[in-house]
């Protein structure tokens, strides 16, 4: 069975952590537009929700540089993001509900759980502490949303089981590695 090359795991990486990072940026962006932020907030908790889980996990595991320091392209994408998602929803006078930032959440808890926990693992961290990763890099970029949006974080207080699933994600996702399922030539960009 032929074996995906290192670059093309790589680019698959890099295609979840964008994928995810755009889903929390409309997550973050949903949910200033729900507080009537005006631009300045709304690009600020777009920006603490894509990058605000992926941060503390590197300040955690001490790496550096951070992702949207190293690619500081995606500031850039976050911003234009940003103002297209105004300019639409002032257009279509467009009134975001809590229930349309459950897709985005959904999307975005699964994506970075994954590559939360593997870039832990790749970092050699033990399962629980890799897992534990993931679960950072999913939750706190909500968590850090919902608090400079002046909320008691959602996954803390709904019961939707935010954070217990993305724990759950992670140890299929270890047992994945542990069996074999993972390529062991896998090399994770810099993110």
């Amino acid at each position: 069975m032929n074996n995906p090359s290192p670059a093309n795991l790589s680019q698959v990486l890099t295609f979840v952590e964008s994928a995810a990072t755009i889903a929390f940026a409309l997550s973050g962006l949903l949910e200033a537009a729900r507080k009537r932020l005006d631009a300045v907030g709304v690009c600020i908790v777009a920006g603490v929700a894509a990058f605000g889980g992926g941060t503390l996990r590197d300040i955690l595991l001490d790496r550096r540089p951070f992702f949207w320091a190293e690619h500081a392209e995606w500031l850039w994408v976050l911003l234009a993001l940003c103002v297209a998602a105004m300019i639409f929803m002032r257009a279509s006078h467009f009134a975001p509900t809590e229930r349309a930032m459950q897709w985005p959440d959904a999307a975005g808890l699964g994506l970075f759980t994954a590559s939360g926990t593997q870039i832990a693992l790749h970092g050699d961290a033990p399962a629980i502490v890799a897992v534990l990763m993931g679960v950072i890099t999913a939750v706190f970029g909500g968590v850090l949303r919902d608090i400079v949006c002046n909320e008691i974080p959602s996954a803390f207080h709904d019961h939707r089981p935010y954070a217990i699933c993305a724990f759950i994600g992670g140890w299929v996702l270890v047992g994945a590695n542990a069996l074999g399922m993972g390529d062991p030539r896998f090399v994770i960009p810099r993110q």
